[in-house]
């Protein structure tokens, strides 16, 4: 089991990173508000989770050992594999998610890529006695009311883009983040920002 990865950030790509070990380049799938806060030529230490299947090895890396538990307590849940327990936690932070499941919110889930009504009352089931209760502490991808700006130019920097497609990015977002009532998910932003350089290249 890989705990965790510590070392330079080779390169950054929209779902993953390659961080430098010992001379090795180790992919870890990440979600954004990860990946938001890292920067190429820097250090990180990522939190790990490896999943092995027949054909292959998956590195999944987190911010913090709170989101890699979370990560692995949602796959306890029938139907729920790696892809989509990444991507609830791309959509909530675990405190959120702790919430979600604590007050039955089925709409906080069917918020998540890939889940439907029934999926969603199924995993409130499922997991209502396993993620525990929230803990209260700020995690990643809790709403960051001031910067959101400057983190979402750095991270689309860090990922390659020049800085006028940066700015035409961070301006394309802009009306998603003030309809979040001044409280955006850079992590969220980042996804739609992603994907309005992506039809324009």
């Amino acid at each position: 089991m890989i705990a965790f990865v510590s070392g330079t950030v080779a390169a950054l790509a929209p779902d993953s990173a390659v961080v430098e070990v010992g001379g090795v380049g180790m992919a870890v799938q990440c979600t954004p508000d990860t990946l938001a806060k890292l920067r190429v030529g820097q250090e990180a230490r990522l939190h790990t989770s490896l999943v092995v299947r027949e054909d292959s090895l998956t590195l999944y890396g987190f911010a913090d050992d709170d989101e890699r538990q979370v990560f692995e307590l949602l796959q306890t849940a029938s139907g729920v594999g790696p892809r989509l327990a990444q991507a609830m936690l791309a959509t909530h932070h675990p405190d959120a998610l702790r919430r979600a499941v604590a007050t039955a919110d089925e709409k906080a889930l069917t918020a998540v890529p890939g889940i439907g009504k029934k999926g969603a009352q199924k995993l409130l089931l499922e997991l209502k006695d396993r993620l525990g209760a929230p803990v209260g502490a700020p995690a990643v991808g809790a709403p960051v009311s001031q910067g959101w700006r400057d983190q979402l130019h750095a991270a689309l920097i860090g990922l390659g883009y020049a800085p006028r497609e940066a700015d035409e990015a961070v301006t394309a977002v802009t009306p998603q983040a003030e309809a979040a009532g001044g409280a955006p998910q850079v992590g969220q932003l980042l996804k739609a920002a992603l994907q309005t350089l992506n039809r324009a290249r």
